[in-house]
């Protein structure tokens, strides 16, 4: 379950990324929380962990 919560949050940064709503706000550093959180996600399950 908090595999797909991570890419559903993912896809909402990036969407609100390329609509420039991160940038009016000076929070361009959430799309690299989002990098980071799929990275995380994929290397735990990779390890069998999640």
């Amino acid at each position: 379950m908090l595999f797909y919560i991570v890419y559903v949050l993912s896809v909402v940064v990036l969407i609100l990324y390329f609509t420039g709503f991160l940038a009016q706000r000076n929070m361009d550093w959430a799309v690299l929380v989002a990098a980071v959180g799929i990275f995380a996600v994929n290397i735990l399950d990779f390890m069998r962990i999640i």
